[in-house]
């Protein structure tokens, strides 16, 4: 492969601009009305989901809750762009992607809740378990497309990290063992402007972040992250050239980090209001709302159907959310290897034969007199 077709553009991709107006490219194909209609859908139920689970979190139901808010376009392009044998590989931010790709919301928000690590089949859903260090999953992601190659499989990888993941080892790692063996991944890279606190210009002097995928040789591309159309046309482009043999391509989508790190952060401690006011209005979905309906493709009413049908699903995540867990305490050994080992069977055993114990105590202690009861 040439070294020009290597190199990102000078400027991010961008095919509907922040007041909404398309702009057709040479190379990259408009998505179609009905595409973008249907992921205009997709980003309200994100933005919904969002501002539910920072309210969940306020009220003590979630643990912690790291927000993408304003970065929905590239969550939904990355779940829009994978067919169905495809596979995403997420990190802890990346909710509202690993909804779009079709995992039931409740089963999603587990992992936030602290009662599973993940609480939804991977293998059902194509969807690898949420991530929570850093740029551990691409690791995976690669060694899965390997694998998949191996089996003489079409399946492509997606895998999402943020800027701050570009800075460890194991990104590295993974972008050089993809581009040496040709594997069909995509690396999406979000770039929200900071790694909790650490702005981007301490953590790369390079033109761009896409520009490091040259260095393995594999494509590097640059993209408006809050530009849905420019998502599918860039992502859609990569995930067939790695169908088609084509290998790897890093993709840098630049968005913006509008909540703080995660609700234990304060964000007004390393950056000011008027830095997040300019990207209020390059809001992803009041964008294309605003093609949508310069086009005669998106109405009041089905604006108002959208949200309601956003608002049910959030009632659902918070009714189920809000219910009381009832843990089974041998679950703990069911899921930690596909074949138990023999020593997570004997404490298995020995965790079982305790329990049965106490039920035995419990049955045979008298039941309480009245007098008992009402003293307590």
């Amino acid at each position: 492969m040439h070294a020009d077709d290597l190199m990102p553009g000078d400027t991010p991709l961008r095919l509907i601009d922040e007041q909404g107006s398309g702009h057709p490219h040479e190379h990259y194909t408009f998505p179609s009305t009905m595409r973008l209609r249907d992921g205009y859908g997709r980003l309200v139920l994100g933005r919904r989901l969002n501002d539910q689970a920072d309210a969940l979190v306020r009220q003590g139901k979630l643990a912690v809750y790291p927000s993408s808010h304003g970065q929905e376009a590239c969550e939904v392009a990355a779940a829009m762009v994978l067919g169905e044998r495809d596979w995403l590989f997420p990190t802890y931010r990346d909710s509202v992607a690993v909804v779009s790709r079709g995992v039931d919301p409740f089963e999603a928000f587990l992992l936030l809740r602290g009662d599973w690590h993940s609480g939804y089949d991977p293998n059902e859903y194509r969807v690898a378990p949420q991530a929570t260090p850093l740029a551990t999953q691409l690791l995976h992601a690669v060694g899965f497309a390997h694998a998949a190659r191996l089996r003489g499989e079409d399946t492509v990888v997606l895998a999402l990290c943020g800027d701050g993941a570009t800075s460890e080892g194991d990104f590295h790692e993974a972008l050089n063992f993809a581009a040496v063996f040709h594997l069909p991944v995509v690396f999406l890279v979000q770039n929200n402007g900071y790694a909790i606190s650490v702005p981007l210009s301490r953590q790369t002097a390079a033109p761009s972040l896409a520009h490091k995928g040259v260095g393995y040789g594999m494509r590097g591309r640059l993209v408006d992250g809050n530009d849905l159309a420019a998502l599918l046309a860039v992502l859609g482009e990569a995930v067939t050239e790695a169908r088609d043999g084509g290998g790897p391509t890093l993709v840098e989508a630049l968005t913006y980090r509008m909540k703080s790190h995660t609700n234990a952060d304060d964000a007004t401690r390393y950056r000011t209001s008027a830095e997040v006011e300019p990207w209020i209005a390059r809001d992803p979905l009041l964008r294309l709302r605003t093609w949508l309906t310069a086009e005669g493709a998106l109405t009041d009413a089905d604006d108002a159907e959208f949200r309601a049908h956003a608002e049910r699903v959030a009632v659902d995540l918070r009714t189920r959310i809000m219910a009381d867990a009832e843990p089974e305490p041998l679950d703990l050994f069911e899921y930690v290897y596909a074949e138990q080992t023999p020593q997570l069977r004997e404490q298995a055993e020995l965790l079982a034969a305790e329990l049965a114990a106490e039920s035995r105590a419990a049955q045979s202690r008298p039941a309480p007199s009245r007098t008992e009861e009402v003293a307590r």
